[in-house]
């Protein structure tokens, strides 16, 4: 298994906005972009689909930007990678019934089946209040992924 940009981008982008929106200010994308040197076109196609996901809210005029519908607590990253990524699993036997014909007899199975729940027990139990809390700790104020 491999994250593709847009799956690492979208995290960088919730972990931003989480970041620079403290008091109920938007962040606008441009902003992020800026922070982040990720470039503004790709951003916009990845928080169409978070907003659409309902992930964040936008609001509209002059001082308008992006936030979060929920507290970080409230969002894992194993929720914001599917969300962008699709299956995290490493095989696609894994999590597609019937997919193989060999699940009784592979004992390869055991070993996928023990990878996606390793996966899984991280992606789904780091939240990003976990991530503004090891940028706090680990990296001050200049925060990159």
């Amino acid at each position: 298994m491999r994250i593709s940009t847009k799956g690492r981008y979208a995290l960088r982008l919730m972990l931003d906005i989480a970041l620079n929106s403290k008091d109920g200010i938007p962040v606008r994308v441009k902003d992020i972009a800026k922070r982040q040197e990720i470039s503004g076109k790709y951003l916009e196609q990845i928080i169409a689909i978070l907003n659409k996901a309902g992930f964040v809210r936008s609001i509209r005029g002059p001082q308008g930007g992006y936030l979060l519908t929920n507290p970080p607590e409230k969002y894992t990253v194993g929720m914001i990678l599917r969300l962008t990524e699709g299956s995290l699993a490493p095989v696609a036997c894994i999590e597609e019934e019937g997919f193989c014909n060999r699940m009784d007899k592979c004992v390869t199975v055991i070993l996928w089946r023990k990878l996606n729940d390793a996966i899984n027990g991280v992606v789904d139990h780091v939240t990003l209040a976990d991530l503004e809390e090891w940028q706090s700790e680990n990296m001050g104020n200049d925060y990159v992924i």
